[in-house]
């Protein structure tokens, strides 16, 4: 048969899962048996309840020797409960930049659609590619605006403007394309700018950003993909990107590699030096690595003298 991953897989692969469940005790048992210094078990305990076990445990890996999965000598709990605090305060500074980043995308999009097509403009499928899926499109936009296929409306799931406009507008049936940006995903609007028909309206959307319409593509595609991974709390540190950002000329220094978190990092700072370089979100950025000084920024892609690239504007 085939996996959705698209991996053939015989009738009789594996073997049944037969491992038990530990309680907390057992798992801090576990951890000490290979080698990790708990001087305050009780504290430990703590987080394997509230965190997990198996979350901590991909944190863990960074100072297991392989495949022994036993503790480099000196390894403290602490120090992988560091780096998991870092990891979510990384994310959480991701998803501060991902939100105004966001806001701003679908704006652009919206204002140089509506003012050229009407503030109805996704209900025009001609404006899109043939193989674009527009009828989804609208499925997608019924559903988030409330909108049943019948023609029925779902308030519990409304916000006060969309209950305004189903209250007060009989045509058309949907909402204006700037009520229907505040409820649609990212993942929405890279596929919208992705499948536009007309080559300029893709170059004026992308105008106020100063990339070109290729590589805003393909950072859409990625700002989606990172923007999902921080909503599911997955790890950042450590991490190669399966969807990595097309590396803009301009930009090739800190693009290239562009498998770990720095080239997402540096796509982040092109978009947020544009949209709100007053909030300095590379300063915020340098300065939780300094909080978290042990952590090597190696396993993020980011070279030792980052700080000093003039890309950065990292003042002090």
């Amino acid at each position: 048969m085939r996996t959705p991953a698209g991996i053939f897989m015989p009738k009789n692969y594996g073997t049944s899962y037969n491992k038990p469940a530990f309680n907390l005790e057992e798992q801090l048992d576990l951890l000490k048996s290979r080698g990790l210094d708990i001087p305050q078990p009780e504290r430990a305990l703590h987080y394997l309840k509230f965190i997990g076990y198996y979350r901590l445990s991909g944190y863990c890996l960074f100072y297991q020797e392989k495949p022994s999965h036993s503790f480099k000598h000196g390894t403290t709990f602490d120090a992988v409960l560091d780096l998991y605090i870092f990891d979510r305060q990384l994310r959480l500074l991701v998803m501060d930049a991902m939100e105004r980043i966001e806001v701003a995308v679908r704006a652009c999009i919206t204002n140089t659609l509506s003012e050229k097509y009407g503030p109805h403009w996704y209900l025009n499928k001609d404006i899109f590619i043939g193989r674009y899926n527009h009828a989804e499109l609208i499925r997608k936009i019924k559903f988030e605006t409330g909108l049943s296929d019948s023609g029925g409306i779902n308030s519990r799931k409304q916000e006060t403007f969309l209950k305004h406009y189903f209250q007060k507008y009989h045509s058309p049936k949907l909402p204006p394309a700037w009520m229907v940006a505040e409820v649609m995903p990212l993942g929405v609007w890279s596929k919208i700018f992705r499948f536009l028909k007309l080559r300029d309206d893709q170059k004026k959307i992308c105008k106020p950003f100063g990339i070109h319409y290729n590589i805003m593509e393909s950072w859409l595609h990625c700002l989606t993909y990172l923007r999902n991974l921080c909503a599911h709390h997955s790890r950042l540190w450590n991490r190669r990107f399966s969807i990595t950002p097309k590396v803009m000329k301009k930009y090739r220094q800190v693009l290239t590699p562009n498998s770990h978190f720095y080239a997402q990092a540096a796509m982040l700072h092109v978009f947020m030096h544009v949209i709100a370089d007053g909030s300095k979100w590379q300063n915020r950025l340098a300065t939780l690595f300094e909080k978290h000084d042990s952590i090597p920024l190696n396993a993020l892609g980011f070279p030792e003298s980052w700080r000093n690239n003039p890309f950065w504007k990292i003042s002090d």
